[in-house]
């Protein structure tokens, strides 16, 4: 079992009393942190135990290291010493206190604050007792009087101070914690239950310590660890990133790279800079496909916000319904199966793109691979009985002239995002496109051309005479059959008699113009009804084609 840690929110640096810090970047809906223990290995080597960390924009994986980069070693002695600490202006003298006479305690730093005046001595350590300020002695000062003491000391403060081991341990864990009084509290009482040296300082009966502790550095500093040498503290652990990979565009996947086989219980991310996660192991199911959706719905954010930023700067006829990655199958002529191409997949205006990398900029839309206009093409989504292997959300682009495209996508959620921001490229595009006429040959042997118009409907017009043959409107359309290669009939319903009406004719780009017809009837009737492109499948509309 793989143990996931629970959500958490990042932590701000301290802030001073009454302080509030806000994010400034910007929260998308339903973004997810997550932090939770798995394991990773390059698809090869063994496993290796890995803390896997989400946050909005990156996926991090990281490594439990040891740090020792402040690590310096505290007096093997108690003997006094005297150091001299010049105060900041901003951060005073860079410590924190604890004790007092009121509690039977010396006075003691308690927290050494980073980058500040006391660290920057290098001899001063948590568990140090101030003994004299400026040469006067403060032991037997109550902890506010010290704190006095010690804050109207003049800007070049000389400290005499002597180290107790013992009690470093416990300001250690201290100052790893949420400063609180229960926490004051209950470490006052431990540091009481020692016998600190031959100062007299002893435990009383019971003692409560909830404000005697006293900061003197500047807001939102961290403590500094300077554990004492021979403590029985343990050293302090990091958590260190070992692999980033920035989400914005980037690419999981379950399968196995190129192929239709699933990984079991693991997944890969592939960040647009070429970084990757290696092989993600997961154990348990539901926690497996918890990390798969939080990753990808923040991969779907991050793709929106740059669509929007994207759309910005285009018109609205030209604007981005669509972006991310799919898996084209790729016949291998020398081999009995097809291979899978990872492809960024476009909708903007009226084409539909494919990549090779996602564009970045202009000339990166210029420069595509593929790329073909929506009503020239028909979408379809493959049913699970008709997948040509494991790979599974399968779904067909067929385009006039030109062979099919077969193709997938990890989750169902994504092919139906696909498939509702194609109908609405298809209904922007036939709108944008107004009419479109097709060269068609009558049942007399008269070349025509048959138009397909978003006010108007169906015309067939005869190019010579120069007049329409016949029009229709596209509700009047209540079937139509072709024999696969040229010849369509179209019945339409006169409005009148009710009768029906076929029109024949031949079409050599046929596969063209019935894709073209499917288009302008699902725009039409999505124009008429918006609700329609979220209520079914646009298919219906288009009367049930029969091969002759």
């Amino acid at each position: 079992m793989v143990s996931v840690g629970c959500y958490r929110t990042k932590a701000h640096p301290t802030l001073g009393l009454g302080q509030t810090m806000s994010h400034t970047f910007p929260r998308r809906r339903n973004a997810q942190v997550r932090t939770g223990m798995v394991t990773v290995s390059d698809g090869k080597a063994r496993p290796q135990p890995m803390r896997l960390h989400l946050s909005l924009d990156m996926l991090s994986l990281q490594r439990e290291e040891v740090d020792n980069s402040e690590l310096k070693p505290a007096p093997l002695d108690s003997r006094e010493r005297m150091v001299s600490v010049t105060r900041q202006k901003v951060g005073g003298l860079g410590l924190s206190i604890k004790g007092g006479s009121e509690h039977k305690l010396p006075i003691l730093i308690s927290r050494i604050f980073k980058g500040q005046a006391a660290d920057e001595t290098g001899k001063l350590f948590v568990g140090d007792a101030i003994i004299k300020v400026n040469g006067e002695p403060i032991v037997a000062c109550h902890h506010d009087e010290a704190v006095n003491i010690l804050r109207n000391a003049g800007d070049l403060v000389m400290l005499t101070v002597k180290h107790y081991r013992a009690a470093t341990p416990f300001l250690q864990k201290s100052a790893e914690n949420e400063p609180s009084a229960e926490n004051d509290a209950q470490v006052t009482k431990q540091l009481q239950s020692l016998h600190l040296g031959e100062d007299g300082w002893r435990s009383p009966s019971t003692t409560s310590l909830c404000s005697n502790t006293q900061s003197l550095s500047r807001p939102g500093s961290r403590p500094a660890s300077r554990p004492a040498s021979g403590s029985f503290s343990p050293p302090r652990h990091t958590w260190v990133d070992v692999i980033t990979v920035p989400l914005m565009m980037a690419y999981v996947t379950r399968y196995i790279f190129g192929t239709d086989k699933l990984r079991p219980n693991s997944f890969e991310v592939r960040g647009l800079n070429g970084s990757s996660t290696g092989v993600v192991h997961v154990d348990d199911a539901l926690v497996l496909s918890q990390w798969l959706k939080h990753i990808t719905d923040n991969i779907v954010g991050l793709t929106h916000l740059q669509m929007k930023l994207h759309n910005r700067n285009l018109p609205a006829h030209d604007h981005i319904e669509y972006m991310g990655w799919v898996n084209e199958g790729v016949l291998n002529n020398n081999q009995p199966w097809q291979n899978y191409k990872p492809r960024f997949m476009t909708l903007r205006g009226t084409d539909v793109t494919f990549f090779d990398t996602p564009p970045l900029n202009l000339s990166d839309w210029e420069q595509s691979a593929v790329q073909f206009k929506v009503y020239n093409c028909m979408f379809r989504v493959i049913k699970d009985s008709e997948n040509v292997d494991e790979r599974q959300h399968c779904f067909l682009i067929q385009t006039s002239g030109h062979d099919s495209r077969y193709l997938s996508v990890e989750t169902r959620q994504e092919l139906l995002r696909i498939e509702n921001a194609w109908h609405q490229a298809v209904c922007c595009a036939v709108m944008k496109l107004g009419s479109k006429t097709f060269t068609v040959t009558t049942t007399a042997g008269k070349t025509a051309g048959l138009t397909l118009d978003w006010n108007m409907g169906f015309a067939l017009y005869d190019s010579e005479t120069k007049v329409y043959l016949w029009k229709y409107k596209f509700s009047q359309l209540k079937g139509s059959s072709d024999d696969g290669k040229a010849r369509l009939k179209l019945h339409f319903q006169e409005p009148d008699t009710r009768l029906i009406d076929t029109k024949e004719m031949e079409c050599s780009t046929l596969q063209g113009l019935l894709f073209c017809m499917h288009a302008f009837l699902t725009a039409k009737v999505a124009s008429v009804d918006p609700a329609f492109l979220s209520s079914k499948t646009p298919m219906d509309v288009f009367p049930a084609a029969v091969t002759m």
